[in-house]
């Protein structure tokens, strides 16, 4: 393979190190879908048994501040394949599509002589942008009852192909994403579950809490199978392993929303001989940053500046995976735009990794959720638990205020994220919080500019529907 050098230069920390194409990993991303970060024992869950992810965690780094920018499946994984924030590549809702013109990862690492796959779940659009190998044995369809079992055959011809090459394979699972129908419920007694406290107390919550557990777990057994095909490979010390929980689960308060149990995800990092094992980093990162940091592996370019590749939002992190800097962003941003999921609510937010602000730009309208709080085809409850909530709420005063949390925002909401993770006590008129509250704010307000966000007018029918068509509304491809 053809030599190519390459420097990494730290602001602030004054040292330049350099890789060659030699050293290019290959690369193993294994995605979860719909798993709320702090489930998992590894970021203080206190149910959930994951022994292959622990494992993984004491091989490698564990990012306490990894975030996406948006609680949904499409827009976050746009996100992650392209290296660009929402707006600027487009997806800004569920069930859309990106730009045309957006340049993702195969297009990215394809020429710097990477195979590049993706198994199980896609839901990017359109194909000729994400255009990933297809590489079957995994689920794509998230709502399969049961899902299929997985087959690891084709993945592990896809990492032996060929020895002069490295790849690139994503492992997208469908697990635990609803209906939670996959692993052994019996091994968590709803009786005996600790539940989050952003969720009401119901018996049917207990007994969906319970499904969802043991989707983790199945999950969880499903990352063990796919380590140990890349062990058996006997390509696992050249291989960077990222493991990644997408956004939070189908709860109130985590998916479809910009509260840190939506948009904080798990991001665990292994590679062998360069990261050190078993350490943890407060490093903001999000997900736009992870495309950036595999060309900065792999040697290439992670900093386009022409007319023909639209710049990436992101940047790379590979300092802090070779233990080399400590820090990496200042502030994380996210957004919420509600359709086609109900009616139009649009959000937007920014954290420092310690505190959370958060913009409701129709603070007058109700949130609703179709999906949590709808009724389906047959006529049956999506999750009956939601409903047990509305019956709870009539003589229940803690869970009618989880329902007024869930459903009637007020216009500004501040948190300090650290001391109060599920974000229950709204700080913004606190006076002494008044001075975080402005400095979040105005960020917020630069990265809204930047993005050329036009705020509540983004989510509407129409600009869905351009979207959907590649004649993507109010917004345009920034180029330098």
């Amino acid at each position: 393979m053809k030599t190519l050098l390459f420097s990494i230069v730290c602001l602030g920390a004054g040292f330049v190190s350099a890789l060659s194409a030699a050293d290019a990993p290959n690369v193993l991303i294994i995605v979860a879908d719909d798993c709320t970060h702090n489930d998992l024992p590894l970021y203080g869950g206190q149910n959930a048994r994951t022994p292959n992810i622990d494992q993984l965690a004491r091989e490698g780094l564990t990012f306490n501040r990894a975030y996406l920018s948006e609680a949904m499946c499409q827009p976050c994984r746009s996100e992650l394949y392209s290296g660009q924030f929402p707006l600027r590549n487009g997806c800004a809702w569920n069930h859309s599509a990106s730009r045309p013109d957006t340049i993702a990862m195969p297009q990215r690492l394809e020429p710097l002589g990477y195979r590049v796959g993706l198994s199980g779940k896609v839901h990017v659009k359109p194909r000729s942008v994400f255009a990933f190998e297809k590489v079957a044995g995994f689920d794509g369809n998230c709502v399969r009852n049961p899902t299929q079992t997985c087959d690891l055959a084709a993945a592990n011809e896809f990492l032996s192909r060929s020895r002069k090459e490295p790849f690139c394979l994503v492992v997208a699972l469908v697990e635990p994403h609803v209906p939670w129908v996959m692993g052994d419920a019996s091994q968590y007694p709803p009786s005996k579950l600790e539940l989050p406290p952003n969720l009401a107390d119901t018996a049917l919550t207990r007994e969906a809490f319970s499904r969802y557990l043991a989707e983790i777990t199945y999950m969880d057994s499903q990352v063990g199978q796919i380590l140990q095909m890349l062990e058996q490979s006997g390509q696992a010390d050249n291989t960077l392993v990222l493991f990644t929980s997408e956004q939070g689960a189908q709860f109130p308060g985590c998916k479809w929303t910009n509260w840190d149990t939506g948009l904080h995800t798990a991001l665990v990092a292994r590679w062998q001989g360069k990261i050190a094992p078993g350490k943890r980093t407060d490093a903001i990162v999000q997900y736009a940053d992870v495309l950036p940091t595999l060309l900065d592996a792999a040697g290439g370019e992670t900093s386009e500046r022409s007319a023909s590749q639209p710049l990436m939002d992101g940047t790379s992190f590979l300092p802090v995976l070779l233990g080399r800097q400590a820090q990496h962003r200042q502030y994380a941003y996210g957004l919420h735009n509600n359709l086609p999921e109900g009616p139009a609510y649009p959000s937007r937010t920014i954290t420092d990794g310690e505190f959370r602000y958060i913009r409701n730009l129709t603070p007058e309208e109700m949130f609703i959720e179709k999906h949590l709080m709808g009724i389906q085809g047959d006529g049956k409850l999506n999750n009956p638990y939601w409903h047990s909530w509305i019956g709870q709420a009539i003589d229940n005063a803690h869970t009618y205020e989880l329902v007024k949390r869930y459903t009637r925002r007020p216009p500004e909401q501040l948190y300090h994220t650290a001391k109060d993770p599920y974000e229950m006590t709204n700080l913004v008129d606190d006076p002494a919080y008044a001075t975080r509250k402005a400095e979040l704010s105005a960020e917020l307000d630069r990265w809204l500019d930047e993005q050329r966000d036009p705020g509540a007018p983004q989510d509407t029918m129409e600009a869905l529907q351009a979207a959907r068509q590649g004649k993507h509304r109010h917004t345009a491809p920034l180029r330098p």
